[in-house]
């Protein structure tokens, strides 16, 4: 077994389960959310697939909340809910990287190599999604409060910049661990 890609498969598993719970946020895990509000004595969580008491599904339309004024206008904001979808694909470059990672730490040199890649692309990922997230969700919660509706940021943005952070980490382990030792004496494989 090569140790080489083991920093790299560990930090890469981190980000890996951290983007599964941010992707199966609110409406479909309740605990965890991107955005909490209150409105009218009901909670409120947002998440990538939609809202406390919305249907799930990709690109959910935030302006329907009973709010007094209505909350958005905007084609904007609703569109940028549609990237939300680069949460799962994060979450599947974060799963290539640690499956290519076991095939590293298997003794194969290509596999941390594909596995540093792969983090590569997944910490790009992350890190646009991150943004869009502080963005959208950031507009969405200066817009409840300028209506008197509290609002603060939920635990799911934390969970995607913990990724982002283990990712990079990942990202670059796994660049060193390319650089290991690999070879297994010929005694040892027969």
């Amino acid at each position: 077994m090569a140790l080489s890609a083991g920093p790299g498969l560990f930090f890469c598993f981190v980000a890996l389960v951290l983007l599964v719970f941010a992707t199966v946020s609110a409406p479909i895990w309740e605990s965890i959310s991107f955005l909490n509000t209150n409105i009218g004595g009901r909670e409120i969580h947002f998440g990538v697939f939609g809202y406390t008491g919305s249907a799930r599904h990709l690109g959910y339309p935030i302006d329907q909340l009973n709010t007094r004024n209505g909350l958005f206008n905007s084609t904007v904001v609703h569109n940028l809910t549609y990237v939300l979808v680069l949460h799962p694909i994060a979450a599947g470059f974060a799963f290539l990287a640690v499956v290519f990672g076991l095939c590293g730490a298997a003794s194969h040199r290509v596999g941390t190599i594909i596995m540093s890649v792969a983090a590569s692309l997944a910490t790009i990922i992350t890190l646009v999604v991150w943004v869009i997230d502080m963005v959208l969700f950031g507009i969405t919660r200066n817009k409840l409060r300028g209506q008197g509706y509290p609002a603060q940021y939920g635990n799911a943005n934390w969970l995607v910049l913990g990724a982002f952070i283990a990712l990079l980490l990942g990202t670059c382990t796994s660049f060193f661990g390319i650089f290991g030792s690999y070879r297994t004496k010929r005694a040892n494989r027969y």
